[in-house]
């Protein structure tokens, strides 16, 4: 890494350190070597808090939101994660250095192989990166401890929230096309409790519940 990338680095998760509670998810962020998970042609911007694309109409969420994210979702090593929407594959692998076991669904198959291969070649070797089916998330996998959606639905959707185990917490964006909020939704029994961590800006959720294709 470039004396100029690991100046960056030390800035940002200091920067990271001062606005979010959990010690242990930005050490978890820190051990990832985020310039992996971007194109050649962006990793000089790869510790900058900023979404990245990656190809596809794709991005990569900006740090600060990975964080905020992975804070809501408390995780414990126990627990088993599902996530919606690999993309580089990025998110999973901190999400797994916190968890027992990731599930990362991805739609665009270009994007599930090089993330796969990516994480495998990484050792991030209690991830699986599956192609997503026809339904949100991957209900044959349920019940899950926690749920990362990465990319934004219109509303909360039933499927998701189904998958979730007693005690189970996922985040997700929802909204408009242009403007979401990011959602934190708790399962207990068959009751839901929700709450609001703010405003956000991600790519659509494209399926059934969600955005149509067209």
């Amino acid at each position: 890494m470039s004396s100029e990338l690991e100046k960056a680095k030390a800035s940002l998760f200091a920067a990271l350190r001062r606005r979010i509670p959990s010690g242990s998810v930005i050490d978890a962020m820190e051990a990832v070597p985020r310039e992996l998970f971007v194109p050649e042609s962006r990793r000089h911007q790869s510790y900058e808090d900023i979404p990245l694309p990656i190809g596809e109409d794709q991005t990569v969420s900006q740090p600060h939101i990975v964080a905020i994210m992975t804070h809501a979702l408390d995780l414990r090593p126990e627990d088993r994660v599902l996530e919606v929407g690999a993309g580089s594959g990025y998110q999973a692998a901190v999400l797994s250095l916190l968890a027992r076991q990731v599930l990362s669904v991805e739609r665009i198959p270009s994007l599930a192989k090089r993330a796969g291969e990516l994480l495998a070649s990484l050792g991030y070797s209690n991830v699986e990166v599956r192609l997503a089916g026809k339904a949100l998330g991957c209900p044959e996998a349920a019940p899950f401890d926690a749920i990362a959606v990465t990319a934004a639905a219109p509303t909360l959707p039933r499927t998701l929230m189904e998958q979730l185990a007693d005690g189970g917490r996922m985040v997700i964006p929802a909204g408009s096309h242009r403007e979401q909020n990011l959602i934190r939704v708790e399962r207990s029994g068959n009751k839901y409790s929700i709450s609001n961590l703010g405003p956000c800006r991600f790519v659509l959720l494209m399926g059934e519940g969600a955005w149509n294709h067209d």
